[in-house]
Order: structure tokens, then C-alpha cells, then sequence
């Protein structure tokens, strides 16, 4: 959601119309841009909380303090802040899998040292469980969006104060076919894609009390519906299923230079290019509202995964990035998911994702699912035979493979974990002065 440029550069910039054609013509050459897969990247949202007593709020003063210190720490990776005081980073493009993993795990010990002289610390879970969702950033494109969002209930609130997740980016891939064409790649997405929102749920809880579903954050992205948060049908040439999907999306805003946003109501991009009620949109429109769409697969030039839970432990972002990479970059490892994840397409009934029964079934059941288990299990082990040939390290490795023993094996996630946890989770039962890494009851903490 911080995913934009300032709103000055914004305003001023392609003040050109644009008709509906142009639109079409333009997001088929910039949201997919083919070739052999060289690079890699990971945005890392995380929440920010007390070190010792998470239940505890942190103040707007506190964070606003450790960011002032944080924009003065260099780092290879952008540090944004999400509406509800949220810490992103988000990688460079890096030439492998390993440059990804040794430049963002610099970054996180350089962050994780300035927030610990403040008492903060990074959690990586996929919804807070203790706070409600309160606005960090007063800017005119939150007050926008949070009145946009508000209109299909709470569920927008929870997205942009209280959730955080693993965004892996890939290539968009060659343009011929094959395990690496980017047809190819952009179906594997939205199949494999719930069985990455399976493996990795990690956010069971909203107030301390179980939802009833292992990933809460992707049912609020499901709950804000189709037009903001979901995906394009899968029928069809992929940039041509993309640029009707822009032209038929709502408008979330339409940005003035002084004073609040418009906030329409019910007028997609593509009747304002026919209507132009508002004004004639442009170029820099169109680019905006690009960025405020957010479907679990979002093409960017690249592709960005967005379906994956903020992830337990220091390191455990490590593993989600790892067995995407393997899985999208290295042809037998992409075959070998796509022969997995093609059953599991005849539950999406052809319906676009995440609004489909395969992913609501992959975000309340996670891997006590038997299909949605059987394929992690087989995508784990070709994304760990893989792995070498990327030239991934014994870090990264056995990282992959605990992840698989602990959970995958087990048709467990982190989820699973949580509400195991839950009694210490209870601030009523937590004792100040408790070792880091451990709660009052000896029980490994959930923060890292």
C-alpha cells in the first residue's frame, strides 16, 4: 500500500489524456515485460511492537522517533512505513538468490539494532492479534482509501493497520512457452499461490480469539471484494485478461492538488475514460490507479506475490522467498509444481483468485487440508532439490527443509503454532522481565 510516489511527482506529472484504447495499449506493455528470469526480490512488511510487552500500543511519538532514526541509517533496501505504523523493506532487484537473501538479512540486523535501543522489536505475524486497527499516517491518499475501503465494512481498516506479509517478486518470464513462459508463470501463480497461502498462514487470531481461520489477513483482503483485492480471470492471453481487469476496476480516487481526494463512488476506470466526469483522466491517473489495485498476483513488469503471512522468527521470511524462487526460476522445479498444482485447479471452478473455493479453503484450513498438504509436500521437495542449483547456501537449505519436518510434514503452519500459544498470548498472563525469545510459561515467543 506505501507503493507509491510522492504525491507531488504524482500530481504533476503526464497531465496528457489518455482514451480507453491508450489505457489498453499501455498496460499490456508495461505490466509485462518478458525474458529469460534474471532477477529476484522481497518485500518484508513487518509489525512493530513493544519488545517486552507486545500487548502493549506503541505510541505515534515512539515510532515516529525510531523512523526518524531509521531514514538515517543506510541501507541497500527502500524502508517505507504502511498506514498502521507497519515497517516494510523492500529488496533491490538482485541477480540471485542468494544476493536477495545476504543484502536483506544486512538490512533487518541494521533495523532490528535501532529498534532495540527504542525497546521495539519486529514481529512477524500475518494480523496483530492484541491491537485494534489505528492510522499511523494521516496523507491524503490514506484518507482516500480508508474511505473507500470503508464502504465494504471493517475489512480495509484490519489490511492497512494490522496486517503485514512476505511479497515475493519474480520475472515475468520468457515470452515464448514453456516452465519459464510467462503464460505459464502467471497461471502457476494463481494455483500454486494458494498453496503458498496454506503453507505460510500465520495469522489466526483477531482480539486474542481464534477467527476460524488460519490466514485472518487473506480473509480481509477476500472480505474488501473482487474489484479492489481480486484477480483477473485466467482465461485468455494474460496481458489482455490484465488491462480489462484495470478498465473495469473501480477508481479508488481521483487526487487533487489541494484540498481532499474524491472519493467516488461505483465509476471504473474504464467509464471515466468514456465519461470523464471528473475531469479527462491521464497518464499519471492511470499509473495511480494501477497502484491501488491489489490482487494476490499483481503484474508489474514483473509479477509480485502478495498472498504470503508475515513469517515467524528472524529468519523465517528466509523460507517463503526461497521455495518461490525455486519453484518459479528453476525449469524442472517450475514443471514439477505445475504438474502438482493442476489438479487443484478444477477447485477454483474458474473463478478468479483469491475469490475462488481453493483459496477460501486454503486461507481457513491451511494445511489440514489433505489436497493443499499433499501439494506443499511435493512442491517442498522440488523446490529443496532445486535449491543447489541456484546456488542457495546451507542457510537457506535448512531452513527449507526444518520448515517442511516442522510444518509441511505435519500438515501444520504457523498458525498452528499461535493458537497452541494462545493462554501466553493473554496479556493478563504475561510478566514483565521475561526473557527475550521465551514467554512466562517457557514457551518459544512468537516475535523475533
Amino acid at each position: 500500500m506505501s507503493d507509491t510516489h510522492s504525491d507531488g511527482g504524482d500530481c504533476t506529472r503526464h497531465r496528457t489524456a489518455v482514451t480507453e484504447a491508450e489505457v489498453e495499449a499501455l498496460v499490456r506493455g508495461i505490466c509485462f515485460k518478458t525474458g529469460p528470469p534474471r532477477t529476484l526480490g522481497v518485500e518484508l512488511e513487518w509489525l512493530v511492537h513493544s519488545r517486552e510487552l507486545p500487548q502493549l500500543p506503541v505510541t505515534p511519538e515512539q515510532l515516529e522517533a525510531v523512523y526518524a532514526t531509521l531514514r538515517a541509517v543506510p541501507l541497500v533496501s527502500a524502508l517505507t512505513v504502511e498506514p498502521g505504523g507497519q515497517l516494510e523493506l523492500s529488496s533491490q532487484p538482485a541477480a540471485s538468490l542468494m544476493e536477495c537473501v545476504e543484502t536483506v538479512s544486512a538490512d533487518l540486523d541494521t533495523v532490528r539494532a535501532v529498534l532495540a535501543e527504542d525497546g521495539l522489536c519486529l514481529t512477524g505475524i500475518g494480523h496483530d492479534p492484541w491491537h485494534t486497527p489505528r492510522r499511523f499516517l494521516r496523507e491524503p491518499r490514506y484518507d482516500a482509501m480508508e474511505a473507500c475501503l470503508d464502504r465494504t465494512g471493517p475489512a480495509g481498516r484490519h489490511m492497512m493497520c494490522t496486517s503485514a506479509s512476505v511479497q515475493v517478486c519474480v520475472d515475468a518470464g520468457h515470452e515464448e512457452p514453456g516452465p519459464l513462459g510467462h503464460a505459464r508463470r502467471w497461471w502457476l501463480a494463481h494455483q500454486l499461490g494458494a498453496v503458498l497461502v496454506a503453507a505460510f498462514a500465520n495469522s489466526p487470531l483477531l482480539g486474542l480469539r481464534p477467527t476460524g481461520w488460519q490466514s485472518t489477513r487473506q480473509l480481509m483482503w477476500m472480505e474488501i471484494g473482487a474489484g479492489r483485492a481480486g484477480g483477473p480471470s485466467l482465461d485468455g492471453e494474460p496481458r489482455a485478461a490484465w488491462a480489462r481487469h484495470v478498465l473495469d476496476s473501480p477508481v479508488m480516487c481521483v487526487r487533487r492538488d489541494s484540498g481532499p481526494w474524491e472519493v467516488p463512488e461505483g465509476l471504473t476506470f474504464r467509464e471515466w475514460t468514456r465519461s470523464r466526469s471528473l475531469g479527462p483522466p491521464t497518464r499519471a491517473d492511470l499509473d495511480y490507479h494501477l497502484t491501488t489495485l491489489f490482487p494476490p498476483v499483481r503484474p508489474r513488469g514483473h509479477m509480485e506475490l502478495r498472498m504470503i503471512d508475515a513469517q515467524p522468527g528472524e529468519d523465517g521470511w528466509l523460507v517463503p522467498l526461497a521455495v518461490t524462487a525455486a519453484l518459479f526460476d528453476d525449469p524442472e522445479a517450475a514443471e514439477s509444481a505445475y504438474r502438482t498444482v493442476k489438479p487443484l485447479a478444477e477447485r477454483a471452478l474458474n473463478l478468479p483468485a483469491p475469490h475462488n473455493p481453493l483459496w477460501v479453503d486454503a486461507a481457513r484450513h491451511g494445511l489440514a487440508d489433505p489436497e493443499l498438504r499433499e501439494a506443499a509436500d511435493s512442491c517442498f521437495a522440488a523446490a529443496l532439490e532445486a535449491l543447489p542449483r541456484l546456488g542457495a547456501d546451507t542457510r537457506v537449505t535448512d531452513a527449507v527443509a526444518a520448515y517442511r519436518d516442522r510444518y509441511v510434514a505435519r500438515g501444520r503452519c504457523p498458525a498452528d503454532d499461535l493458537l497452541d500459544r494462545l493462554p501466553t498470548l493473554d496479556p493478563h498472563r504475561s510478566r514483565p522481565g521475561t526473557t527475550r525469545g521465551t514467554t512466562a510459561h517457557g514457551r518459544k515467543d512468537i516475535r523475533t
